[in-house]
């Protein structure tokens, strides 16, 4: 279809689960239109994507006309908002604008990449403006998990939108500023005709919660503990590595960070004068030196990952870091919804050593980074926009939000999905058309498209392991070498043995090329796909479950 000139919004992830953010915004006709990408972050791994790790949004569209794309604006540091730029800059090869904490970190995944020289980031000054064809944008101030959050004011000849990005509504939010409202107010004076905004925590009555009551309960509770102590968090939070250190200092303890994240975290808040106050750090070979109740590690794996410092620590097998029975490890985070099982085992794993486990439930020690329904409803108040459109959430979140904003009077409001083209006008917001949006897979050193035969394969070998068998004939159509079979994982027992499968396996595809006739079993694919059907036959017959079964013919 023809698309006329306008306001368009694109998302491409983050609008039917909570990560993995790409929002495009363009104004034109179809044939001239330009772009601005508004974030590009990552989600992670399951075990559904086995061997994968990180997730990326197709950008295939925006790839096709990156001609038109003026620039990629990042609202704040966390990976599911910057954490795929590095791996599909190539592909995009515009300028990147951000403010000065976000710029350093986006430089430090450059330079993993090798394009620290080739991709030019554009270093923003906090309410800093800028404008790019026909965008003209001013940042906002924020609150949020991490320092320097911002919003988008985003002025266009159709109008002015707001772009929340992630945020709360913190008093006290120990660094950085607290929520520029006078900015807010200032912008639905103007007249905001649409609000694209976070919808994580729009289920959750009331509000968030201030950084200010973390810290006092941190510092009590390190207070009461005479054994080694370590503190899981967000390495981005760094309000609340902030919040670790004091509570160490305040009881006599000085702290290790343990963990690249946390270095890395630590390095971009002093490039721009955070931590300033604070002691310098222990190294992890003197912290395995200090009495127990004078120091503190700040650990990455909050989350259970299983190569974080926490997990390692936990299986005994960190280098130099030892917690055992006297010991606390506090956990100053959220269990993020599918982590439950890799949190409880690590959990498991550090009780087994005797070691005593502090959670959220146990003590005010945690906060959320998104708005609650209270905070929603104040956003909406300050802002005034026509029109609303949830994002950052599952599906449930944002149709929740865009009722949630009709019950506040808000005109109208449309629960986006991904790949929905958007027209925005002062008639209202509709979409006119759907266009291609996914996920890329990241595997080892490749990006990969995320159904590809590949990962099918390796959930099929995930579930019921694999068979291959290899068969020789010759020119007449007889068998002259194996069936040679060989399995991964296929169980056993007494009853069942190794040789039992090999054996049984072979005899089956033995079996299935003397039922073929002379002609076929001199046809290379019709012996393979034979013996294959007849290997799974049996398998299903004896183990209920068809793995991946492989057979190689060769004519001699």
């Amino acid at each position: 279809m023809v698309e006329e000139s306008g306001l368009y919004f694109l998302p491409l992830g983050g609008s039917g689960e909570i990560g993995m953010n790409l929002n495009l915004y363009g104004y034109g006709p179809e044939e001239k239109r330009k772009w601005i990408m508004v974030d590009c972050g990552v989600t992670f791994g399951d075990l559904s994507t086995p061997g994968i790790d990180v997730i990326l949004p197709d950008p295939d569209y925006i790839e096709e006309r990156a001609h038109d794309l003026l620039a990629i604006i990042l609202t704040h540091a966390h990976e599911d908002h910057m954490g795929a730029v590095a791996h599909l800059w190539e592909r995009f090869r515009c300028p990147i604008y951000a403010t000065p904490f976000t710029a350093w970190l986006m430089v430090d995944r450059l330079r993993e990449k090798g394009l620290e020289n080739e991709a030019i980031v554009n270093v923003l000054p906090i309410d800093g403006q800028l404008s790019l064809g026909p965008f003209d944008i001013s940042l906002v101030t924020l609150t949020h998990s991490i320092p320097e959050p911002n919003g988008l004011a985003i002025r266009t000849p159709e109008g002015l939108i707001l772009h929340t990005g992630d945020w709360k509504i913190d008093p006290e939010p120990l660094i950085g500023q607290s929520t520029d409202v006078n900015a807010l107010t200032s912008l639905a004076d103007e007249g905001v005709l649409a609000m694209i905004c976070d919808s994580t925590n729009v289920f959750t009555e009331g509000e968030s919660g201030s950084e200010a009551g973390v810290r006092e309960n941190l510092i009590k509770l390190v207070g009461e503990l005479t054994g080694r102590v370590a503190i899981a968090s967000f390495a981005s939070n760094v309000a609340r590595m902030e919040s670790a250190i004091v509570a160490a200092e305040a009881n006599g303890r000085r702290v290790c960070l343990v963990g690249r994240s946390m270095h890395r975290m630590a390095g971009a808040a002093k490039s721009v004068g955070l931590l300033a106050g604070t002691k310098p750090f222990i190294d992890e070979d003197d912290a395995a030196h200090f009495p127990p109740d004078k120091i503190l590690y700040l650990c990455t794996g909050s989350q259970g990952e299983p190569r974080a410092a926490l997990s390692r620590i936990a299986r005994g097998d960190h280098r130099v870091i030892n917690l055992t029975s006297g010991d606390t490890v506090i956990f100053s985070s959220r269990v993020i919804p599918g982590n439950e099982a890799g949190i409880f085992e690590l959990q498991n794993m550090l009780t087994e050593r005797g070691v005593d486990i502090i959670t959220e439930r146990d003590r005010h020690i945690h906060v959320s980074g998104h708005p609650c329904r209270d905070e929603l409803k104040q956003m909406y108040a300050w802002v005034r926009p026509q029109i609303s459109i949830p994002v950052h959430g599952e599906r449930r979140h944002l149709i929740e939000h865009a009722e949630f904003a009709r019950s506040l009077q808000v005109p109208q409001a449309l629960a986006p999905r991904n790949g929905d083209l958007i027209r925005i006008s002062k008639d209202g917001a509709s979409v006119v058309d759907e266009v291609k949006s996914g996920r890329l897979y990241v595997d080892g050193r490749v990006v990969a498209e995320a159904e590809s035969a590949a990962m099918r394969e390796r959930r099929s070998m995930a579930y019921a392991g694999h068979v291959t068998v290899a068969m020789v004939i010759d020119g007449q159509g007889s068998l002259i070498s194996g069936p040679d079979v060989r399995a991964l994982g296929l169980p056993e027992n007494e009853k069942l043995t190794e040789s039992d499968w090999l054996d049984s396996i072979a005899e089956a595809a033995e079996e299935s090329f003397d039922r073929l006739k002379r002609r076929a079993r001199c046809d290379e694919a019709e012996v393979e796909e034979s013996a294959r059907r007849a290997v799974r036959r049996l398998l299903n017959q004896m183990w209920g479950k068809k793995p991946q079964v492989d057979v190689m013919v060769l004519t001699a």
